[in-house]
């Protein structure tokens, strides 16, 4: 029997801290396993976190509303319910010593009562998740506008529901308080720019534009240097004829998007060819543990979305290898509208294998993308265009070709696997009947 420590969850593999929003237990409190402890913000997700045994709440480390570093030590609960618990463990939900008696001054000493001091902000005193404040950033509402909203989380917290019914009713209450707005004086033009950075003008005369980086790009910075810092990275590059896709496609979507509700992507298919070299080369499917390959034997595979304003977000298709196309097309529609949205879960955003990136969705022939790590390998597919290519009988035909990219790591994969695997990507996409995979 013993104390087990709770550390801050890594909320996703861009995500460097998080913020308590919710204690679900106090310290005292008994607790089943799987039971809700405490509730966790980042800037992308809001989830619940669940206790890993059945016990008793020892400590709590930090209160609601404290932002914490991944890994750091925020309860502890212990597993012997024999134990009485006397309340000695510090903890954040008891209540402040009192602080010394301070010696009465002399009647001669004393001084004038000071002038209460002016009410704070209302925005100033209430607490707002990452989440929220994200999305009112995104939407260019300021955090005094959210002091008026009535909040359902609890304690009156305002919840990412509560935000998007504000900002789907706030058009009337913005254009009533427009006129006595415009009464007011002007002030001094802000040498804010519209990106959040500040114009400077650099000792020889250069005008620049400073913008601090947030906190996800902070991260999201960190993580890439520590890629690069672990893994040799090496690239292997090929270019594929997506010639007999394009046609079925082309002849197909219509029909899928009456049937399903989803447009159907080239993406779709290349995730499909993904999931079946991982399946011929499984140690591509891997991690690296001290001097110990780590072979998952279930394929996570990764979708790297664009989400505007807060840069990358790669949530994971889980046990990818039991779906067919038309369960990857709507299990990817369906992670993208959370990814946009800010609904995904810490589920959807851990425990993958493998990671696919689109960068022809941004019309880029090619690109050498950076492993997400603990993984071994990156897939990039660039755009799809039509070129001239000497054929087999050497003739000359005008083919849709694509550039993929697999991006390796050299500690465990050599350049033949790394070769190999890319030449069964390829082999995939030129061979597949897709009509068989519906």
């Amino acid at each position: 029997m013993a104390k087990h420590e709770i550390v801050m969850p890594q909320m996703g593999e861009s995500i460097t801290n998080g913020t308590i929003t919710t204690w679900h237990k106090k310290a005292g409190d008994e607790i089943d396993l799987d039971e809700i402890l405490l509730e966790i913000s980042t800037d992308k997700v809001e989830s619940e976190i669940p206790s890993p045994m059945k016990g008793r709440v020892w400590e709590i480390l930090f209160p609601e509303g404290e932002t914490v570093d991944v890994g750091i030590k925020i309860a502890v609960i212990e597993d012997d319910l024999s134990i009485a618990f006397d309340g000695s463990a510090s903890s954040s939900d008891s209540a402040p010593a009192a602080a010394p008696a301070k010696e009465e001054a002399p009647a001669a000493a004393a001084t004038p009562a000071p002038t209460a001091a002016p009410e704070a902000d209302p925005s100033e005193r209430r607490f707002y998740t990452p989440l929220v404040k994200a999305m009112a950033e995104e939407a260019g509402i300021a955090l005094s506008e959210l002091a008026h909203i009535k909040g359902s989380g609890a304690a009156g917290r305002v919840n990412k529901d509560d935000f998007i019914n504000f900002k789907n009713n706030r058009g009337g209450a913005t254009q009533a308080a427009a006129a006595p707005a415009a009464a007011a004086p002007s002030a001094p033009a802000s040498t804010t720019l519209p990106t959040g950075g500040v114009a400077e003008v650099t000792a020889t005369g250069q005008r620049i534009e400073v913008i601090p980086m947030d906190n996800m790009r902070r991260a999201i910075a960190k993580n890439m240097v520590d890629s690069k810092l672990t893994s040799p990275h090496v690239n292997s590059l090929d270019e594929i004829d997506m010639s007999m896709l394009v046609k079925f496609r082309e002849g197909f979507k219509n029909e899928f998007k009456k049937q399903e509700g989803i447009s159907l992507t080239y993406t779709h298919f290349i995730l499909y060819a993904l999931i079946q070299a991982l399946r011929e080369h499984p140690l591509v499917n891997s991690s690296v543990d001290g001097n110990n390959i780590i072979v998952k034997k279930d394929i996570n595979i990764g979708c790297a979305v664009a989400v505007p304003g807060n840069g990358l977000v790669v949530p994971n298709i889980k046990s990818a290898d039991s779906l067919n196309i038309t369960g990857i097309a709507r299990k990817v529609n369906e992670l993208a509208m959370k990814a946009r949205n800010k609904k995904l879960s810490m589920d959807d955003i851990t425990g993958g294998t493998f990671t696919f990136t689109n960068v022809g969705s941004f019309g880029t022939l090619m690109a050498t993308p950076v492993i997400l790590q603990p993984q071994l390998g990156i897939f990039a597919s660039g755009v799809i265009k039509k070129r001239p290519i000497v054929t087999a009988d050497d003739a000359i035909a005008i083919k849709s070709m694509m550039y993929g990219t697999h991006t390796y790591d050299h500690r465990v994969i050599d350049g033949q696997l790394g070769g190999m695997f890319l030449n069964s990507v390829k082999h995939n996409l030129e061979n597949m009947d897709p009509s068989s995979l519906f």
